[in-house]
């Protein structure tokens, strides 16, 4: 819930820059390498023209792809299903195109710098996200054990929840340092940062969210702990997350990446796709014009893999769905991880034995939506006994969860989304069809709203996802566990290949998957961007001395390692 966080350090934009989530594990600023007039390194002439296979066209693989293509390599990029990955926007059949579904990502916080500078890049617009009690949202609903409150802003409800709200302050500041570490990070005091990280990092490695709250004082009460876990901050309720390492989550709020959330306008897809025909300015080797769909036949990307393996000369071979068979001296793997150990067959020569344990070990969340059309935001007429919004963002312990109401102006179509769920009761949905989803999710709304017919509003048919049967994701982000975090370092530093014997180079892990920020687009940039610093430096290049890139500086801000025995 907005407002639960304590805002540490009083700041304005004239006063501080804004925080980024470079976080805690690897405190480097990806915004000012991007930024840097230098650009970001290069490889000799001689390799100039290099094909480089690029597996997973998400916006990891497609920000990968355009940066080794502005260094002069050709990469190659394979795609199973569409650009775009968990960045999947969708239209209503036989609805006005401007209504859209963002089956995947939706929102997006301006910590998310890296991410960012390439919306700005390809001229996307963003605005304020509708998540509850936000500036943005009319209003809000919290519908808890049948009882409903009303509200526009946090001091509106009842006290208990303003309770919450001040436990969920308190155990942050006594069992995570929250404000030394929030004002760390916005200075980008890195020796501080990674003095509280590295404690906190071997102190709770093993500690569960729930376990978390349960050490702290200020959540004695199971009740308090039952609303935060329905209610939660930023995006609603947390409970589902409740199992998962107190690390993930600290991540989260120290870098406010669950606050102030912004959405793409026209739809999120467009990201990637317009980075696919971007043309850009600056470029070696290749004549300007060139685009990533330029260098592809067809403008289309190459099909699935299905075979991954090393052949001799320490080679990379890819074989693809249309049976091609193709040999790279490096290539980048974006898809999911899962994908290694079922869809694509696999040499385990691969990767070092210890990183195909942290492979295996990855643990994804599951998460449901469904989004219908509707004829207008019917939900900001008023009520006229109460003078209160009619509908309005609702959250509850009911089947629905999470309903967010999205609209581009009170005379043109809108979208609900119905529902939007993670883990457990993303699972009650997954028997059912789209129909029956939208029917169980119109009757959850039905009994908090008695006096609102939804259904005659609706304009076209509901679209869904399971991210969890996706076959092409099976899942729909990572979320590690208590004691994974030595698995994640070792996926997170795998660009970093002079530690590795000579036999394991060449293929390097970018990808949500792969970041300390699974759940976050801005993770899928920034491992993006590492490995394309290993790809260079595998090739011989290397970065301006004025901006030295993610592995020039490892030494000097790796992540903190634990003891293996």
């Amino acid at each position: 819930m907005t407002s639960t966080v304590p805002n540490a350090v009083e700041h304005t934009d004239e006063q501080q820059p804004p925080i980024t989530m470079f976080g805690p594990d690897f405190p480097y600023a990806y915004d000012d390498f991007l930024a840097h007039p230098a650009g970001l390194g290069q490889v000799p002439a001689t390799e100039h023209g290099t094909e480089v296979a690029v597996i997973g066209g998400g916006l990891s693989g497609i920000v990968a792809a355009y940066e080794l293509m502005k260094m002069g390599l050709k990469p190659v990029v394979y795609e199973a299903d569409r650009i775009g990955g968990r960045l999947r926007t969708v239209g209503f059949d036989g609805c006005d195109g401007s209504l859209t579904a963002e089956m995947g990502a939706m929102r997006f916080p301006p910590s998310s710098t890296a991410l960012q500078h390439y919306i700005d890049l390809v001229g996307l617009e963003t605005r304020p996200f509708p998540n509850p009690l936000a500036e943005a949202t009319p209003s809000t609903v919290v519908d808890l054990k049948g009882e409903s409150h009303y509200a526009e802003t946090l001091d509106d409800l009842p006290q208990v929840y303003r309770d919450v709200a001040d436990a969920w302050a308190r155990c942050l500041e006594e069992g995570a340092d929250f404000s030394d570490m929030n004002r760390a990070l916005r200075e980008r005091d890195v020796p501080r940062i990674r003095e509280i990280w590295a404690r906190l990092v071997e102190k709770l490695d093993n500690q569960t969210f729930y376990g978390f709250l349960c050490d702290s004082e200020a959540f004695r009460s199971f009740r308090h702990r039952e609303i935060f876990g329905q209610v939660g901050f930023g995006t609603g309720g947390w409970d589902t997350d409740f199992p998962n390492s107190i690390l993930e989550i600290l991540r989260v709020v120290y870098t406010e990446a669950d606050d102030h959330h912004r959405g793409i306008v026209g739809g999120s897809q467009q990201l990637p796709l317009r980075m696919w025909e971007r043309e850009p300015e600056k470029i070696v080797h290749w004549p300007y014009g060139t685009s990533l769909k330029s260098l592809h036949v067809n403008g289309e990307p190459r099909p699935a893999v299905t075979r991954l393996h090393r052949t001799a000369g320490n080679h990379i071979t890819v074989t693809d769905a249309d049976g091609d068979i193709r040999t790279y001296r490096a290539a980048i793997f974006t898809a999911q991880s899962w994908m290694l150990l079922s869809k694509i067959a696999c040499d385990d020569s691969l990767f070092p034995i210890d990183h195909w344990t942290a492979i295996e070990r990855t643990h994804y969340m599951e998460s449901s939506k469904l989004f219908v059309p509707v004829d207008r935001p019917f939900w900001l007429d008023k009520d006229e006994e109460t003078g209160r919004d009619v509908m309005s963002m609702t959250l509850t312990d009911r089947m629905t969860r999470g309903t967010y109401l999205l609209d581009d102006g009170p005379d043109r179509p809108a979208v609900i989304c119905l529902s939007y769920t993670w883990c457990d009761d993303s699972l009650k949905w997954l028997p059912l069809s789209a129909n029956e989803r939208m029917e169980v999710m119109l009757k959850s709304l039905g009994e908090i709203y008695p006096r609102v017919d939804i259904r005659k509003h609706v304009i076209g048919n509901p679209v869904t996802v399971s991210w969890e049967n996706e076959p092409y994701f099976m899942g729909a982000f990572k979320a590690n566990l208590p004691g994974h975090y030595r698995y994640q370092r070792r996926l997170f530093t795998h660009f970093m290949q002079d530690r590795l014997p000579e036999d394991k180079r060449g293929i390097f892990l970018a990808g949500d998957d792969i970041s300390w920020t699974a759940g976050w687009a801005e993770g899928a940039v920034q491992t993006a961007l590492n490995a394309v610093w290993g790809v260079m430096h595998h090739f011989g290049g290397e970065t301006d001395p004025t901006n030295p890139g993610p592995g020039d500086l490892y030494d000097e801000i790796a992540p903190v390692e634990l003891p293996e025995d």
